[in-house]
């Protein structure tokens, strides 16, 4: 395509995903302990494959219940926790996603104190984050594609889903490239729309359509 082309399909794109998954989650994300674990939380949760959605309003659910950082999900009961995820929609892993969360947030407490800024002081962040539970290669590439707003070095953060919507999309799948269609604030509302197109076909069709026609 040709660059015209692209930036009609990241505009169209853009205009279908007005905030990034954290936002929706109601986190105001910012290099501080708490933004930083609930987006840890968000990312545990829509690493499972449940609807993105039904993710987001978990999250919240938690959140608003209370467990908004490593110490307040530690002291939250599993019932709790279980209760809270129920109430956003979270059934079907409720019960694991529960005993993960109670489990996680222990062990950023000891390791960490339940600060993930002394996460991304390790050597290896990205390594490090997949020692917490629910974490796993995917949940990793959430959490970085959210947090590198404000940890620039691991920006720009396009993971390999992410690169399946550009294609998809039928944008670069080089992060450089991918990161120059929009400005520095904007590229993890990208890397979340990108990914949406990659989860979404009919979205992608959509967006492809609005494209054409602007």
């Amino acid at each position: 395509m040709s660059a015209k082309t692209d930036n009609a399909v990241v505009r169209a794109l853009l205009d279908r995903q007005e905030r990034t998954y954290a936002a929706q989650a109601g986190i105001r994300l910012r290099n501080t302990p708490g933004p930083l674990y609930q987006t840890l939380v968000l990312a545990i949760l829509l690493s499972a494959r449940i609807k993105a959605d039904i993710a987001v309003a978990a999250a919240r659910a938690l959140f608003d219940a209370g467990m908004r950082d490593a110490r307040s999900m530690a002291d939250a009961t599993w019932q709790e926790r279980v209760d809270a995820l129920g109430e956003g929609g979270y059934r079907r892993y409720d019960e694991r996603t529960a005993t993960m969360l109670g489990k996680g947030a222990e062990l950023l407490l000891e390791r960490y104190k339940g600060d993930l800024r002394r996460l991304r002081e390790e050597s290896d962040p990205k390594k490090a984050l997949l020692d917490i539970p629910g974490i796993g290669p995917t949940g990793a590439d959430v959490f970085l594609r959210d947090v590198q707003g404000v940890w620039p070095e691991f920006a720009p953060y396009f993971d390999r889903k992410a690169q399946d919507g550009a294609r998809r999309l039928g944008l670069p799948t080089s992060p450089d490239k991918l990161a120059g269609f929009v400005g520095k604030r904007d590229v993890p509302r990208l890397a979340d729309g990108l990914v949406h197109a990659a989860l979404d076909k009919p979205l992608a069709d959509e967006v492809l359509d609005a494209a054409k026609a602007a």
